[in-house]
């Protein structure tokens, strides 16, 4: 049973040594953990590409490979919270592994299936549906896995790593998937994208990872037990967690819409094709890539320093995605657009490293999975509101609100990092 004596501490500058910085990835088992997200981040860009190209190219309708999207967001969505009292209860390097070869053992599966002529629509659909359930646990796991494997003073530089891979993945993935579509065909991709996981679970197989893991057998309470005491850790009276909380979801509320929005901008302001808006889609990325590599040599520094880059983050960001609304050339355009990617590359590694210093181990399955379920959500909210403000209203006056989003998470963490430094000052006076 969980006693209810749980505190939360409030985190100033922790640790006395230097950060390592890009040198974590030379470290072993940090390494092998960042070399294997690397690899399947990449298998990840390959999937987006390859998997849509093959929906489409097998069913012919946009609808159907539309539906692709759905089944893949839902589960997390639904089960994050139920997922995450799992997760509690399990090794993270044990989960981990095994999720990657499900995935392997799947993505495999689907190019098997169609050789052999048995693959149905509804049998792909099944394999996506089952494959994203698994997928679930993997980011709450590896979250839960970095404090593990580094010093406190390290969490940001080793979550901003971690977020560099998924930047890299996201701009080199689609481009080599591409290429090798063209050569190798659709189906042949995911051969490609199956031996992405079989790598990264070889690569987390020899890593170390000590964690204090509960005794299932003897385990008194409940899933749903368990599910309300991760609840009222976020929700109750840990005012903290939950503000961090509201500060990712509006942030997700802006920044996940952007990408779907940049499309209309680039036809209806920039005047530009497909190919231009590659580039600005690029732009964002390299923008994203080249803040995580400086938080990653960047020092750590104390709550009021990481809520002070959030807060300067988070407004250039706004300011910019309210200035696109007035440029009309693409060039002055995609610098702006590198300055969105960068500022908005700020926030997931800080807060990461904040959830990952004030919760428990023992909850941290089931804060992670409730922070990403309210994320997701707040994310598919942003992008169906601005879609269609972008659509009933105009381009600009989406762009603007995304703008002013971004602009309020600003506001929410100048309002957190006061109440998190007066209930600090607090504790140290009592």
């Amino acid at each position: 049973m969980e006693g209810n004596g749980d505190q939360v501490p409030v985190v100033d500058a922790v640790g006395s040594e230097d950060s390592r910085g890009w040198k974590l990835i030379r470290t072993r088992d940090f390494g092998l953990l960042w070399w294997g997200q690397m690899t399947s981040q990449i298998g990840e860009g390959l999937n987006k590409v390859a998997l849509l190209w093959f929906v489409y190219s097998l069913t012919g309708s946009a609808l159907k490979m539309t539906i692709v999207g759905l089944i893949q967001t839902v589960p997390p969505l639904v089960l994050g919270p139920m997922i995450g009292v799992y997760l509690d209860r399990l090794p993270k390097k044990t989960v981990m592994v095994w999720v990657d070869l499900i995935r392997t053992v799947m993505t495999f599966l689907i190019p098997v299936l169609y050789a052999m002529d048995k693959l149905s629509l509804e049998g792909l659909y099944a394999i996506i549906f089952f494959t994203s359930i698994v997928s679930t646990v993997f980011g709450p796991a590896l979250v839960s896995a970095v404090p593990r494997l580094v010093r406190p003073n390290e969490l940001v530089t080793a979550n901003a790593l971690i977020q560099g891979t998924n930047n890299i993945g996201l701009l080199l993935g689609p481009a080599i998937s591409g290429l090798l579509i063209a050569m190798i065909g659709a189906e042949n991709v995911l051969y490609v994208n199956s031996a992405t996981f079989l790598v990264s679970a070889l690569c987390l197989m020899p890593m170390r990872l000590v964690e204090r893991v509960r005794d299932l057998a003897a385990c008194s309470t409940s899933v749903l037990d368990d599910l309300k005491v991760g609840f009222r850790f976020v929700f109750g009276s840990h005012s903290i967690i939950f503000i961090l909380v509201v500060i990712s979801a509006l942030y997700n509320l802006g920044a996940s819409a952007f990408v779907f929005i940049l499309p209309v901008y680039a036809k209806e302001f920039l005047g530009v094709g497909p190919v231009q808006l590659g580039w600005l889609w690029s732009a964002l990325g390299v923008g994203m890539l080249l803040v995580s590599t400086w938080l990653a040599w960047r020092h750590q520094g104390d709550l009021r320093s990481r809520m002070r880059l959030i807060v300067r983050g988070m407004t250039v960001g706004g300011l910019a995605v309210c200035s696109l609304s007035l440029l009309e050339t693409p060039l002055i355009a995609a610098g702006v657009v590198i300055v969105v990617g960068g500022s908005t590359a700020i926030l997931n590694p800080v807060i990461w490293a904040l959830l990952q210093e004030v919760t428990p181990e023992h909850l941290m399955g089931r804060v992670l999975t409730t922070f990403s379920t309210g994320s997701m959500a707040a994310a598919m909210a942003g992008m169906t509101g601005f879609g269609w403000i972008a659509d009933t209203v105009g381009p600009a006056e989406s762009l603007i609100g995304l703008g002013l989003m971004l602009l309020l998470t600003a506001v929410v963490a100048v309002r957190f990092s006061r109440q998190a430094i007066a209930t600090r000052e607090a504790g140290l006076a009592t």
